[in-house]
């Protein structure tokens, strides 16, 4: 006879057993395998990512970050998140050509539902320099299992080069409620700029392109401000960025800050009346405890709650860049605050 804990099992029973732990052996194996080939992959909370940005299409939630080709995750409840593919399986050809450096990783996308099509929106550059594009692709859905799901690359929205004063990276767009279309953009040099683009084909409507300069740090070495995000609640257009520095794990620095204004070409002011061009932005969302150097941001409308949508550096997993998403409360002036993070 078989003992266990004091139970008795006769000889059917033990064989039974043990063929039920064979079973469960051999189906453990092989949900390993499948996770080792990338077949199968489930994210813990909280998800790894670098400079996030949200959309939904019909019941699920899309995340879109930085990434080889550009990683695609997905949800139902922006808690629990399954990587899905990437954008592309190499960067576009001309990414390579345009700047010789380029080790394709595509950085910081930005997507938005324009005219029945997703517009996505991507940055192509190394560190420090701006000799940097703005890409765009387009898709009719989201759905890979969707027969018309095709990510269409249109190449080049905008690009600086060593003589220019800007930094195309870190695209955000937006629709206005007259349907004009822009792009916000920048990273340090001389801060965060504004292009008209024509909502057709996504690209801006002047040669050379038009730009607004909407926020800038004069005076502080290096200017360190980039991601912009230009979000429209009630009767103002907010103007979220990123000050200081990112990627450095725990030692990274990055805080969210904000500034409105009644027209999307500014001037945008902070909440003590500060303009952004004259390094006003009032703080959002800064470093504590184990989070660090949370930034790049993003927000989305999720029925009638907005949300935080941005990354930070894990204390608690040796400075990880992992994905937060953060309910935002409107004060009785107006202002953006932020609340824990979904999940907690």
């Amino acid at each position: 006879m078989f003992q266990c804990r004091g139970v008795q099992l006769n000889a059917p029973t033990r064989k039974c057993m043990m063929k039920f732990l064979h079973n469960m052996l051999i189906l453990l194996s092989v949900l390993l395998m499948v996770q080792s080939l990338g077949i199968l992959t489930v994210a813990a909370a909280p998800a790894p990512a670098h400079d996030p940005v949200i959309m939904k299409e019909s019941d699920q939630f899309y995340l879109f970050t930085t990434g080889q080709g550009i990683s695609i995750s997905r949800s139902s409840d922006l808690v629990n998140w399954q990587y899905a593919r990437r954008v592309f399986n190499k960067a576009p050809d001309w990414t390579f050509k345009e700047i010789p450096e380029f080790k394709g990783v595509l950085w910081a996308p930005d997507i938005a539902f324009v005219n029945g099509h997703y517009f996505l929106y991507y940055s192509v550059s190394t560190f420090g320099s701006n000799l940097s594009c703005i890409g765009l692709a387009v898709n009719e859905t989201l759905n890979p299992q969707d027969p018309r799901y095709k990510w269409d690359d249109l190449g080049i929205v905008i690009q600086s080069t060593p003589a220019d004063d800007f930094n195309a990276i870190d695209p955000n767009f937006i629709q206005t409620d007259d349907g004009r279309a822009w792009l916000s953009f920048g990273s340090f040099w001389t801060g965060i700029k504004l292009v008209e683009l024509d909502s057709a084909t996504g690209k801006p409507l002047s040669n050379p392109p038009d730009l607004i300069a909407l926020a800038s740090r004069p005076g502080v070495e290096y200017n360190p401000i980039e991601a912009p995000f230009i979000f429209k609640h009630g009767d103002y257009y907010y103007l979220f960025v990123s000050w200081d520095f990112c990627c450095q794990k725990v030692k990274s620095t990055y805080n969210i800050r904000v500034g409105r204004a009644k027209e999307i070409a500014g001037t945008y002011f902070d909440k003590d009346g500060k303009s952004m061009l004259e390094g006003g932005g009032t703080l959002v969302l800064e470093g504590a405890g184990d989070m660090h150097g949370p930034g790049h941001n993003a927000v989305i409308r999720n029925g009638k709650q907005d949300l935080l949508v941005h990354h930070m550096y894990d204390g608690t997993r040796g400075g990880m860049a992992v994905l937060q998403i953060r309910p935002i409360y409107w004060d009785a002036d107006g202002w953006p605050i932020v609340g824990d993070p979904l999940g907690k």
